[in-house]
Formats: C-alpha cells, structure tokens, sequence
C-alpha cells in the first residue's frame, strides 16, 4: 500500500509540474519591446507543435493566441500562463494585465501597482450565473422528483470590481450582468473555429420538422431537460441530441427514457464539429434549440448559425439572431414547443430564407479576423483612454490579424 501510495504521489507530482497549468511562455515582438503584458487564459495551444492545426473543442483556444498577438504587434513582450497556475507570482513590473475571472484576483493584489488590469470576460457574472442554473435544478426537482448535481457553478469572484477595464463576449444580456461596477465595457464578438460553405442542396421541405440541440456539459443549465420534455409530447417532431451525455450519468439515468426509449428523439452523444458527421446532422435539421440559462456568448450557437440553422435561443444564450431567429419568451416547454410548432409552419422559402440570413450573420459577425478586428478596436480605446499616443495601431497590428499558427517562445 505505501508502495503504491508513493507511486500514485510521485505520478500525481509528474503530471502537475508537467501539465499546461504549470507551463509559462514568453512571446517577444520583433522590435525592441515597449513594455511587457501578463497575460493568464487559456494557454494549451501555445505550445503546440509547429504546424499543428489549432483545436477546434473551443473558441478561446484560439482567441487566447489571438489576444497575445495584438500585444505583441503593437509592441509588447507577453507573459502567458495558464488560467489555472496558482503557483504563479509576478517577479517582473508589467505594463497590463489580461485574464478571465479565474486567477484574476490573486494575481491582481500581487501585480505592479501601476500596472493596468483588464477582465476578459467569457460568460455572465458568477452570481447571476449560479443563481440561474440552480433555479433550473430546483424546478427539475419539483417537476421529475430527482435532484442533480450542479456541473457548471462558477466560483464566487470580485475580478470585476478589482479590474479597471474589460472586454467582454457577449450581448447585452451579458453586458447587463456587469453593468453594477460601473467599469468600462468593451463588447467583442465570440470566434468561430470552423466556417462552413452554405448548404445549396438543402431540402427545407423535408427538414422542416427535424431540430438539434448541441451543447457540452451542464445539461439542465442549458436546457436539454426542457427540450427533452417538450418533444417528448410532440411525436411528430423530431429531435437529435448532440452532446456529451456519457458525461453526465444522473442526468442520463434521469432522462432515459426520453434520450433512449422515445421514437421521434435520436441521441447521438458528442459530435466532432469539424466530422462529415456534424455537416450530415445540421443538414437534416432546420433549426438549432437552445434554452440556456446563461452564457457569456454560446460558441455552439454560434458554430450552428454557421452551418445554417435557424436558432430557437433564449436572450441568457448571449447571441443576437433578431429578424432571423426566435428568442424564447420563456424557456418553458409550452414555449419551446410554440417555436418549434412556428417555425416547422413556415414555408419553404421562408425556411431558407431565415437559414440564410444565419448564415451570412454569423460569417459577417463571429470569424476570427472579426474578434481579431474587435479586439484591436478595444485595446486602442484603452490606450486613448489611458492617454497613451497609439497613431499607428491599426497599421502594427492589421497583419496580425490573419496569423493563427502558434507561438514559438521562451519559458518565463
């Protein structure tokens, strides 16, 4: 037993100074540098190997690098580490610091005091947040007579009130969450890791009565409960479900029968967004049903509007789909089954119609030269704001822009 407990420890130990949490990297522009930028997020693909493809699992793979980049194109040496290194301790002065909620209020007590400190915020305030999903799990409870885990609780935070500036993903229903700590917000559009071509072979007669719903974990916080029940009493609907529900084995042994035993309902499990399989799914379906009760701003939307669905959302999803989509009056199952009984009566040419202009919204809104644009638009108000002369920032970073292999760099 000590024998094992050692080798467990020893394993344990191996894993956690080698593990992303732990690693650090320094990106150095090519001029001298003008200042350095902390930068805790989301650091995996920085060390990925040369050539090797972004990963698609989630926006801010990608956005994380993108943030360095507009740094270090207007001048600045970037320290990036780790949303979750707790081990980090800032021994250099820094010009800005940039994370998200998590680490941020630790390291901003231990950061240069002149330093200036910007939130990216990636989803609604914690209290709004937790509040919302444990709404929905006790409405479950009196409804199915089953209490569920939470799986998406945030933890309690005041990294909004410690920062002087944020830039946040998001509409207004997530601006609106923040709203109370009267600091500067500035609004930028969610990336999209995958564009897909419009689907010119699309049957909208026949895809009429055929709706998805797609999201990862945490699935009464996004309503798959609700939509579950609701075209469990519409047999002349049908559903596909696309998401990890191995993941969530109460919620499956809670919605068995619905996910399994329930003809008009087929459960797929989780889907490769960038798999023929993904494009084979959305092209059945006409429109993307998702309840959520809050997000920042949902890349599986996102990612939807892209394949072309028409989106059946609530306002808590954080994506603007006015004139083309429906935004849930409430997310109750009479509602959700108001939409989907609208949508399926709409004509054909309505259908397409509608599908389209998801499409070219989402093309024209939420790409990666789009966040890439928006953010560089943020930073320069910063820096106007702050007094510092940058005449020239469009120009010193606009080639970044397209740049999204990973950085070569240097430990810290």
């Amino acid at each position: 037993m000590l024998a094992r407990d050692a080798k467990n420890f020893v394993g344990y130990t191996v894993r956690e100074f080698n593990g992303f949490d732990r690693k650090q990297i320094t990106v150095k522009p090519a001029q001298a540098s003008r200042g350095k930028v902390l930068l805790c997020y989301e650091n995996k693909a920085f060390f990925a190997k040369a050539g090797e493809k972004v990963p698609a699992d989630h926006t801010n793979r990608w956005e994380s690098l993108q943030i360095a980049q507009t740094y270090v194109g207007l001048g600045y040496e970037v320290d990036v580490i780790g949303e979750n290194n707790q081990h980090f301790v800032p021994a250099k002065n820094y010009s800005f610091f940039v994370g998200n909620r998590i680490n941020f209020n630790r390291i901003a007590e231990l950061i240069n005091e002149e330093c200036v400190k910007i939130l990216h915020i990636d989803t609604a305030h914690w209290l709004f947040h937790n509040t919302a999903q444990h709404q929905r799990l006790l409405s479950l409870q009196q409804r199915r007579q089953v209490t569920l885990p939470t799986r998406r609780s945030l933890n309690p935070n005041t990294a909004i009130e410690c920062a002087d500036f944020a830039t946040i993903l998001g509409n207004e229903f997530t601006i609106s969450t923040y709203r109370y700590a009267n600091k500067p917000l500035y609004r930028v559009p969610i990336s999209a890791p995958v564009e897909y071509p419009w689907p010119e072979d699309k049957d909208f007669d026949v895809s009429r009565r055929h709706f998805l719903w797609f999201g990862s974990v945490g699935f009464v916080h996004k309503g798959l409960d609700l939509v579950l029940e609701a075209f469990a009493e519409m047999p002349d609907y049908q559903l596909t479900v696309c998401g990890p529900i191995d993941h969530e084995r109460e919620f499956k042994k809670a919605y068995y029968r619905e996910l399994y035993r329930t003809s008009n309902i087929h459960t797929i499990g989780w889907v490769d967004i960038e798999s023929r399989q993904f494009r084979e799914i959305t092209g059945r379906c006409i429109a993307l049903i998702y309840p959520s009760c809050s997000e920042g701003q949902s890349g599986g939307v996102v990612t939807c509007l892209h394949a072309g669905l028409i989106p059946i959302i609530s306002y808590e999803s954080g994506v603007d789909v006015d004139g083309f989509g429906v935004i849930l009056k409430s997310c109750s199952t009479e509602t959700i089954k108001n939409s989907v009984r609208m949508m399926s009566s709409l004509t054909a040419s309505e259908l397409q119609s509608r599908a389209r202009q998801a499409w070219e919204y989402s093309r024209a809104n939420h790409t990666r030269e789009r966040f890439a644009e928006e953010y560089r638009k943020s930073i320069s108000a910063i820096l106007t704001c702050l007094g510092h002369q940058e005449r020239t920032i469009e120009e010193r970073t606009s080639h970044f822009a397209q740049q999204t292999t990973p950085f070569s760099g240097t430990g810290i």
